[in-house]
This record gives structure tokens, C-alpha cells and sequence, in this order.
């Protein structure tokens, strides 16, 4: 990823409509923001989620709220809360990033 040349710009995510983007179980909610070749968004999981395919892309993920379960192709998995992050290169030689069931309590997570 290459930031740069982008000028100064703020987002009201609020305003943006989510697209839903359903999983095997549970739907996504995406709000996308694209910024030259930077796409950034927020997404928002319902409880139960689960990804229905391999990611291959790399990553950057900030939990805001709940808890996000990341499962690698490799079986290890990694457990995302509020304030914790994490970051993934994409590459062919590396683990794909399978599927990121949530489970969430009362409230959806929304990992950005």
C-alpha cells in the first residue's frame, strides 16, 4: 500500500450506506470509502458470521466493537477485541485468511 499524493479529507461514516455482502452464515455491512487506489471501509458483522471464501488480499483490521475470530488456512486463529488490530501481506506463500466468524454478544462487531 502506497499512501500517498491523497489530500486532506474527513468521512462521516454514519452518512455512507452499507452494502450487505452475506457470508454462510450472517451478512456483512459495508461502508466504502475509496481514496485513489486506497480502499478503506467499515464494516459491520452480525452475530454468527462466517466468511464464505479465502481471502488472498492483505490487510489492515481495527476492532472498534465486539470480537473478531480469524481463522487461517493453516488452522491457527486469532482473536480480535475493541482497540486490538491487525495486519496481513498479500501474498501467494502466505496463509489465507479463511474466515472471520464473530461473535458478538448483543452487539454486531464492526471491524474497520
Amino acid at each position: 500500500m502506497n499512501i500517498t499524493d491523497l489530500p486532506f479529507n474527513t468521512t462521516d461514516w454514519a452518512t455512507l450506506t452499507p452494502t450487505e455482502h452475506p457470508g454462510i452464515t450472517g451478512k456483512a455491512l459495508w461502508r466504502t470509502q475509496q481514496f485513489g487506489p486506497i480502499r478503506v471501509r467499515m464494516v459491520e458483522y452480525t452475530p454468527g458470521y462466517l466468511a464464505d471464501h479465502w481471502c488472498q488480499k492483505g490487510h489492515v483490521l481495527l476492532c472498534l466493537k465486539g470480537e473478531l475470530q480469524t481463522e487461517l488456512e493453516d488452522g491457527r486463529q486469532f482473536t480480535l477485541t475493541p482497540g486490538m488490530s491487525r495486519r496481513r501481506r498479500a501474498t501467494p506463500f502466505l496463509h489465507h485468511i479463511r474466515r472471520s466468524p464473530v461473535y458478538c454478544g448483543l452487539t454486531p462487531c464492526r471491524p474497520f
